[in-house]
């Protein structure tokens, strides 16, 4: 069992850099908190099924403006529902769970930089993950990648102490039932459970019990981990799969189905998108989201292995179990950048000891201090050429009309403060300085820019200009942000109801009762059955023109379902 030196340390000095570090975390990640809406993709739909758990009592089975969403198990929607309800305000309630979720990963990571080496180890390490692009990023996104990040963070913690520091076995408990709630929020939950690979392994090559032998009288013990994590595991199946088992309702059976099997291990093994090649974390992830780390890849690798070779469980089994993440996720056929940002946190610890030492030398310093200086240098150039109205740049905001000088302008002074900074102190001081302020402005200024560009609100505005209050619409091939941000009722045909039937429940829908328009982007204009002319057109969204129709303009060409079209809608 290894002491950690920090052990001895008085309490107050322990507390001290704990509270700097999470205050600074919590400005990094709180700042913004309730300055703009969902953004797509992935945001307007689960704030969407968090607004309607609330609304409509029915939290076990998500619904989606009325059709069930299969695709995820419920907790990180539990989750921003749960802040919905005590708050009543989605703006502030949908990032919370990302945020609190990246702000306890945060305290996990320095509490076993603390314990396992010292308190400024554990301090560097937490800087490391607020310094690194992938981890703020997704504490400041409504995704599910941060809550699960915190959860397989979690299980990491409880094995590692069991291992490495107390040997109780409360904390290998803990770190089971922290895999079973990940697990139940986003499937992948159980990855820390690969981290026993490296450590049997080291015990099989040194012989050194870290803990204890496994003894018959403690095999027992051993496996009562999966059971725990059974168990939270059950804490949300059991209570679907009875729902399940006594309605007669298909919906419910099909959501069992696909989530137990389609969207787990068909999803892994086979999946249907995101394709990309076996190396693709490597080359195309690592790099970029992962700074300034992955800058420092070329120094911390061989130290990486001098104390792998002399049996340091401390980075062993760390380092051991990130890469049998990576190979975990390169060998499914689909892939997301997000997928392996769990990683990160173990990252950050095993590259903290060395920091101190790596950055008083040169290379690295120069290198950090030049990347900065790159990314100083594209903020002016898009900050000039949106005052010229460069072409490439309206390309880029797809025609957009915002004015991005400033921001861009104000990003280029920043990273010109940052190597100044650098330039005459430490030259890797200038990330840092530059990562914070970039985070602070992106967080302010930058949600304000890009609210117009990433919510159709301005399409809803200018149809409450042309269309009755009391009016009711309908969507082809809908995207959810649509559902969360209208003023009015909405109805759709099925989120995967091939377009042309949709268009064809469309065209029944509306000879229905009441006002009833029908709103269509440009393409699926082009491909309905409408008089193009007597379109109303109603603003620029997500890179198209919006019109919306009624029964009027119907040509003789308008088909009706040979079938009835389901539809849903609340």
């Amino acid at each position: 069992m290894m002491k950690s030196p920090s052990m001895a340390a008085p309490a107050v000095y322990q507390a001290y850099p704990l509270v700097v570090l999470l205050s600074f975390a919590a400005l990094l990640i709180l700042t913004g908190l309730g300055l703009r809406d969902p953004w797509p993709a992935d945001e307007p739909r689960f704030a969407l099924i968090a607004r309607d758990m609330v609304d409509t009592g029915q939290w076990f089975f998500p619904m989606r403006g009325g059709e069930i969403y299969p695709d995820k198990p419920p907790v990180f929607m539990w989750a921003i529902a749960m802040f919905y309800a005590l708050t009543g305000n989605l703006k502030l309630a949908f990032l919370l769970p990302s945020a609190l979720a990246g702000l306890a990963t945060v305290w996990l990571v320095y509490d076993l930089g603390r314990r396992l080496w010292n308190v400024n180890t554990g301090f560097i390490a937490g800087l490391l993950m607020l310094f690194t692009v992938q981890f703020t990023l997704q504490a400041k996104t409504a995704q599910i990648d941060a809550l699960v990040c915190a959860f397989i963070t979690l299980g990491c913690y409880g094995l590692l102490r069991f291992m490495l520091t107390d040997g109780l076995w409360r904390w290998y408990y803990l770190a089971w039932f922290s895999m079973g709630l990940g697990v139940i929020t986003k499937g992948v939950g159980f990855l820390p459970a690969l981290m026993l690979v490296p450590y049997w392994l080291y015990r099989i090559k040194t012989k050194n019990t870290l803990i204890m032998r496994p003894y018959r009288a403690t095999a027992l013990k051993w496996w009562l981990g999966p059971v725990v994590m059974l168990f939270a595991i059950s804490l949300w199946f059991v209570p679907m799969y009875y729902l399940v088992s006594v309605s007669d309702n298909p919906a419910f059976h099909a959501y069992r189905d696909n989530i137990l099997f389609k969207q787990t291990v068909t999803r892994y093994a086979d999946s249907w998108h995101h394709i990309k090649p076996f190396w693709y974390y490597l080359t195309s992830v690592i790099p970029v989201f992962w700074l300034p780390v992955s800058v420092a890849l070329p120094w911390l690798v061989p130290k990486w292995w001098r104390a792998i070779r002399q049996m340091d469980a401390r980075i062993l089994l760390p380092a051991g179990w990130i890469v049998l993440l990576l190979l975990f996720f390169s060998l499914s056929p689909g892939k997301r950048g997000v997928y392996i940002m769990p990683a990160v946190p173990m990252l950050a610890l095993i590259a903290a000891p060395y920091c101190t030492e790596l950055l008083c030398r040169r290379g690295l310093s120069r290198l950090i201090f030049g990347l900065c200086a790159v990314l100083t240098v594209i903020f002016a150039t898009a900050g000039i050429s949106a005052l010229v109205d460069a072409h490439w740049i309206k390309r880029a905001l797809a025609d957009y009309d915002v004015d991005t000088a400033g921001f861009f302008i104000t990003a280029a002074l920043l990273g010109a403060v940052s190597l100044l900074v650098g330039y005459r102190q430490a030259m890797w001081k200038s990330w840092p300085i530059l990562i914070s302020g970039l985070w602070i402005l992106y967080s302010t200024w930058g949600y304000h820019l890009m609210g117009p560009i990433r919510t159709p609100e301005s399409v809803f505005a200018s149809m409450q200009q042309h269309i009755p209050d009391d009016s009711q619409i309908a969507l082809v091939e809908f995207a959810e942000q649509f559902i969360l941000f209208s003023p009015y009722p909405v109805t759709h045909f099925g989120y995967h109801t091939p377009t042309n039937v949709q268009l064809q429940g469309a065209n029944q829908w509306l000879d229905g009762d009441g006002k009833r328009y029908l709103l269509l982007a440009d393409e699926q204009l082009q491909q309905s059955c409408f008089n193009a002319e007597q379109a109303i057109e109603v603003g620029f969204a997500h890179r198209h023109n919006w019109y919306v129709v009624n029964a009027d303009a119907k040509t003789a060409d308008c088909e009706y379902p040979a079938d009835p079209v389901k539809q849903y809608g609340r």
